[in-house]
């Protein structure tokens, strides 16, 4: 195992850039912990894939180092990297044996067959397919047979990291949590370094010990499930993370005082002076932002959603600007004018997209 150093790595397929619009994957650093699970995660087209395919070896950088510890990998190809891949479509062997596919990275490696027998039945055991050891790959289910091709990224335990690109995107959803289970538990047994890429938020964040959240090329932040959902960085992690996202609203911040739509809010914290001619957003999550009988921010409910657990409604403020908002529990809501609270410890500043560190009211970085 090793740890993964990006030093500066960036990538624009079209040659040398020029802008920052040029570049596919916009120039990151980061050092990636050995033993770690992390998630790349992001929409369509941010550059995560690019990302991987630089880690794999499938892609040369325009820009920066790789390092697998202190190795500099950057040009070096695919099978020198000692990495190991499983891929969005099951890759194995269907006249095979699933033991027989299990065990092939290792034969092929020349690793004596008593320590092959060995570790094809610890990671037989960890994705339940003990059982299907002496079946052929044919005849099983499209998830059975992604176990397999996840079995045999995971049997070398030499590698110095395990890259999944989207492997869970061809199972059925009433398997995928049981697989993310599977893959999470696999992970705390081995101990490897893995990397996940993938478009799904809830995959994500049940699978990594850090998530690094990609928009336009770029590294948004990088941050556990619970940074990430608390303290967003960015206006997009914020929208991004959550279901539904962060509620983001236009608006003034002077000292420990908002103002939206002409309403002043009280904030959790200070703010020194914005920059003058910079676009300021409210950001607060709609579980701290709940309809309320008393006093509150005057709004006018659209829509209520009953999810069962909890309610969310759907609100605009007068200026137009929308809002969604949890329902109290036994508070009756309908449709028209309402009153919302927003829980002031839990706004956060951005200036420009990017959040702004406040001063709590006892005087520390908030």
């Amino acid at each position: 195992m090793a740890q993964i150093t990006l030093d500066g790595i960036g990538h624009a397929y079209g040659g040398d850039p020029k802008t920052e619009a040029d570049y596919a994957l916009k120039p990151i650093h980061h050092v990636w912990e050995a033993g770690k699970a992390y998630a790349l995660l992001g929409p369509s087209g941010c550059g995560k894939t690019t990302l991987l395919n630089i880690i794999s070896g499938l892609v040369i950088p325009s820009h920066g180092r790789l390092l697998f510890g202190d190795r500099d990998v950057t040009r070096l190809p695919t099978e020198r990297r000692n990495i190991a891949q499983v891929f969005q479509f099951p890759v194995i062997y269907d006249t095979m044996t699933v033991a027989e596919n299990l065990a092939f990275p290792l034969v092929n490696r020349g690793v004596a067959r008593p320590r092959i027998d060995a570790r094809v039945g610890e990671i037989a055991a960890m994705l339940d397919l003990t059982a299907d050891l002496k079946r052929r790959a044919r005849g099983l289910t499209a998830d059975a047979k992604q176990k397999i091709s996840l079995g045999r990224g995971l049997v070398r335990s030499d590698v110095s990291a395990v890259l999944f690109d989207e492997p869970l995107t061809v199972i059925d959803p009433a398997l995928k949590w049981e697989l993310r289970s599977k893959l999470k538990a696999v992970h705390r047994a081995l101990d490897l370094l893995m990397i996940y890429v993938t478009h799904d938020q809830v995959e994500a964040l049940t699978f990594a010990d850090k998530v690094v959240v990609m928009n336009d090329g770029r590294a948004v932040q990088i941050g556990t499930p619970a940074e990430l959902f608390e303290r967003p960085e960015h206006t997009f992690v914020g929208y991004f993370i959550g279901s539904p996202g962060m509620n983001l609203l236009r608006g003034e911040v002077a000292g420990a005082e908002a103002r939206v739509d002409g309403h002043v809010l009280p904030l959790g914290a200070a703010y020194p002076a914005l920059p003058q001619g910079m676009a300021v957003t409210l950001g607060i999550r709609p579980d701290y932002a709940t309809l309320t009988a008393g006093d509150g921010l005057p709004v006018t409910v659209t829509r209520v959603d009953d999810l069962g657990r909890k309610r969310l409604a759907h609100a605009s403020l007068g200026g137009g600007q929308s809002v969604v908002a949890t329902v109290p529990h036994g508070m009756g809501v309908e449709t028209g004018p309402a009153r919302l609270r927003l829980d002031p410890g839990k706004i956060h500043v951005y200036v420009d997209e990017r959040r702004v560190a406040g001063r709590d009211l006892v005087g520390r970085a908030a």
